[in-house]
């Protein structure tokens, strides 16, 4: 933790909102240089990358936005940073790291760190807003009374729904979101809470919920809690063939990440009622989002915002300068990504 050590250039893509503060400190207690990128699309970062501008960069910490600067940290673009840059370490904002090759870090000796545990509140608050409006009607009923329908008729026309108790929550990826959503759902009476994970869980972090086949999660289920991570054996795991093992009339909850979820399956069994409802705060081609399926009158919509409060981002970004800082201090980032623990850097 001396100034006196050698400059690190460091890679920054931002935003940075609420956060300044802790790169400030990285500022004054390490040789650190920020540089930033003029990007605004892949072919102009890889431009950038093999025009030398950034030789000397060994870190770089980037945002869920940033990918419209730089595209997917696939193969290809992982090749490019090796070849132009000495990055050994990469930083990212967010607990969610799908958009990177963390396997092709590892490969080319690029330490890969995320953001756990941090946004298990912020996205589990978000996913229960979604998991009652999703049982109750709650957007539709604020449709139709903007539409003035309240005077005519009752509770302006919305259709009654559901009580949460007495029915049976199955969450679909148990992590630290997936226990948060647990624990937040536990006194709304489920009758009983059932989980799949790749491994079951411990008693302890079981926390009362029972261990079940993916097919029976899907067959007993009366809401489905998804908080699984993306990757190439959960992509599209709900689809036709799963949709049509559920209950009909089952409730689908999803703040992961959309592409878990097919939606080409997913818009006929809303339509047919298959699909009681379905509350999404994550969708599978988001920004561009297909409207047709996110303004269905059984569809509670949000623009993935799990994670957009002042104090998770802040801590977000924070942390983000941590792995920065305990890279510098250790050589090894904070929270390696699971993939990569057990790689020798």
């Amino acid at each position: 933790m001396s100034t006196s050590s050698p400059t690190t250039k460091v890679l920054r893509f931002g935003p940075i909102r609420f956060g300044q503060g802790a790169w400030d400190d990285l500022s004054k207690n390490y040789n650190v240089e920020v540089v930033e990128s003029a990007a605004s699309s892949r072919a102009e970062f890889v431009a950038e990358l093999k025009s030398g501008k950034f030789q000397d960069v060994s870190i770089i910490t980037r945002t869920f936005e940033s990918v419209k600067q730089t595209g997917l940290y696939d193969k290809e673009l992982i090749a490019d940073i090796v070849a132009n840059t000495k990055v050994k370490a990469i930083s990212h904002n967010g607990a969610g790291y799908d958009q990177i090759d963390a396997d092709e870090c590892g490969a080319n000796g690029i330490q890969l760190s995320n953001v756990p545990s941090l946004v298990d509140a912020a996205t589990a608050d978000t996913h229960i807003y979604l998991l009652l409006g999703a049982l109750r009607n709650f957007q539709l009923s604020t449709q139709n009374l903007n539409k003035g329908q309240w005077p005519t008729q009752k509770c302006a026309g919305t259709p009654i729904g559901h009580d949460p108790e007495g029915k049976v929550l199955g969450i679909y990826g148990m992590g630290g979101i997936g226990r948060a959503v647990r624990d937040r759902a536990a006194p709304f009476g489920f009758s009983k809470i059932i989980y799949h994970n790749r491994n079951k869980l411990s008693d302890e972090l079981e926390g009362g919920a029972t261990y079940v086949t993916f097919d029976e999660l899907l067959a007993q289920s009366d809401v489905i809690s998804i908080n699984i991570p993306l990757n190439a054996a959960t992509k599209y795991s709900i689809n036709a063939k799963a949709i049509e093992k559920m209950k009909t009339g089952v409730v689908i909850v999803n703040t992961a990440r959309g592409p878990v979820i097919e939606e080409a399956a997913l818009l006929p069994a809303l339509k047919s009622g298959k699909v009681a409802s379905f509350g999404a705060d994550v969708w599978e081609n988001e920004p561009n989002i297909n409207m047709e399926l996110a303004t269905l009158p059984n569809v509670i919509a949000l623009p993935h915002m799990g994670t957009h409060t002042v104090e998770t981002i802040k801590a977000m970004e924070e942390y983000v300068v941590k792995n920065v800082a305990t890279y510098l201090d250790t050589g090894r980032v904070l929270a390696m990504v699971p993939e990569l623990k057990n790689v020798e850097f």
